[in-house]
């Protein structure tokens, strides 16, 4: 079966669907908020995927058959990340419940200083990200309990979010266990070491720019008073059962990861040491989820299995900390499901009307030299982000699309490779359409644009990547290399 159109279409007419998604976004989001993810962004995209359709039938020929082949590959493709997310959901509602989330704020806050505490949310989430290749798995786990750490010290979501995903981006970019540096070196078949030293001239640059500005910032945002620390310190204390022994919990966990365990059987073994943690150090918490007048060994199932799945709330006498550690489990997860099930409709329907091919030749005139190819292709990658609302599909189609027109212009792979990464791996999470923006937006409670200004390491990326193309720094072609 092809997806090839009758018709080529022209590159306005191909951007007309891009225009419709995005001034019809700036409508929901200015009518819905922060509520925008419930719904209407949903049906924006599919009202999106709809014109898309209907402009490439009447103009392009595209048979409908064609078009649906595209959506179901799509959706097929982020299959497992559907199920990542559904156990995501399990061990944040666990994790927090059994208290090891609390645990790790409560300590956290007496050892992290609020001056430092942007620069060392960076790090710490760099560190982690490196070590186990997941921004996803890093947001989830140790990004959560750093946001409640945020808060405690009076930090905006704005500030926190930015700092745990500038961290988080940081290692998912250049850890070997990465599967986005792996894709990226494999597709432009680059060897992976070389992919990653070379991506250290643009990636070491930009993640020092956003120490530098979140340390800055440390020193002149105005924090929480002391006694209002001691205060939330004291409600968790006051609330939950607060145990060195829990920290064995993410210990475990990070073990699992560095033996390199599947995603989906980490997060699942993580849940399940969460909830017998919770069985055995929070059975009051569980009892008054449960609703159960009686307490008993029935009412804690039945509140630990309200944690993993429902929705949860507790009184800890502190009106920031109780949103801090309200749940939403796996039903949290449906509505970020959904809309990266709409995302997907709207990239296939665009991949197989051939007008995303048609907007990226648009690129293609830019590349007369090093500096226009390399922006050519970062902004491909951002382009791409956008359409497909996938960034593993954007890497495939960047390095596929480029790489041989790097080799006819006598450039080493690995330039196509770092500059993939630059202008894809990176910016992912900034749009709230896309797989890794919904997923992250929805796992730290902070909307994506919320977030956006202040992930300084994902904003100089692709700038800085462009910079150095343009000083020429260790850029040769094939010819010269001695790879």
């Amino acid at each position: 079966m092809t997806t090839t159109p009758k018709k080529t279409p022209p590159p306005l007419l191909a951007l007309t669907p891009v225009l419709v998604l995005v001034g019809l976004l700036y409508v929901a989001v200015g009518t819905f908020g922060g509520d925008t993810l419930d719904g209407a962004s949903q049906i924006v995209l599919l009202t999106s995927t709809a014109v898309c359709i209907l402009l490439a039938v009447i103009f392009c020929g595209t048979q409908w058959k064609d078009i649906e082949h595209a959506i179901v590959n799509n959706i097929t493709g982020v299959a497992s990340a559907l199920l990542i997310l559904l156990l995501i959901g399990a061990l944040s509602g666990a994790w927090m419940i059994s208290g090891v989330i609390p645990t790790l704020i409560y300590y956290g806050i007496k050892v992290i200083h609020p001056d430092f505490y942007l620069a060392s949310t960076c790090i710490i989430c760099s560190a982690v990200s490196v070590i186990t290749g997941s921004s996803w798995t890093t947001v989830a786990t140790i990004g959560i309990a750093l946001s409640g750490i945020g808060l405690a010290q009076g930090f905006s979501p704005g500030w926190i979010g930015g700092a745990i995903i500038s961290g988080a981006y940081f290692g998912d970019k250049i850890s070997p266990l990465s599967d986005t540096t792996v894709l990226a070196s494999a597709v432009t078949r680059t060897p992976l070491f070389v992919h990653i030293r070379y991506m250290m001239l643009t990636t070491v640059p930009s993640i020092v720019i956003a120490l530098i500005i979140y340390t800055i910032a440390g020193f002149f945002y105005r924090t929480a008073p002391t006694d209002e620390l001691l205060t939330f310190s004291e409600s968790l204390k006051n609330t939950f059962h607060i145990s060195p022994w829990l920290l064995l919990v993410p210990v475990l966990t990070g073990f699992l990861i560095i033996r390199r365990m599947p995603s989906v059987a980490t997060l699942f073994i993580a849940s399940f040491m969460a909830c017998m943690c919770a069985l055995i150090f929070q059975p009051h918490i569980l009892n008054d989820i449960s609703g159960v007048d009686v307490p008993d060994i029935t009412s804690q199932f039945r509140g630990l299995l309200i944690s993993v799945y429902g929705s949860t709330s507790v009184d800890t006498g502190h009106a920031v900390l109780n949103n801090l550690v309200a749940t939403r489990g796996m039903a949290g997860m449906m509505n970020t499901i959904w809309l990266i099930i709409c995302a997907m409709c709207f990239g296939g329907a665009m991949t197989a009307s051939g007008m995303l091919g048609s907007v990226l030749s648009v690129f293609l005139r830019f590349m007369k030299d090093t500096v226009g190819i390399v922006a050519s292709t970062v902004f491909s990658g951002l382009f791409l982000n956008i359409c497909t609302g996938d960034q593993y599909l954007s890497i495939i189609l960047t390095g596929d699309m480029y790489k041989d027109i790097y080799h006819k212009k006598g450039y080493e792979s690995r330039l196509l490779s770092r500059t993939t990464e630059d202008g894809v791996t990176v910016t992912s999470p900034l749009i709230p359409w896309n797989t890794c923006g919904m997923t992250q937006a929805t796992v730290l409670g902070i909307p994506t644009l919320t977030y956006l200004p202040y992930a300084f390491f994902n904003i100089a990326s692709p700038l800085v990547s462009v910079i150095v193309a343009a000083t020429g720094y260790k850029i040769k072609t094939w010819r010269q290399s001695d790879q």
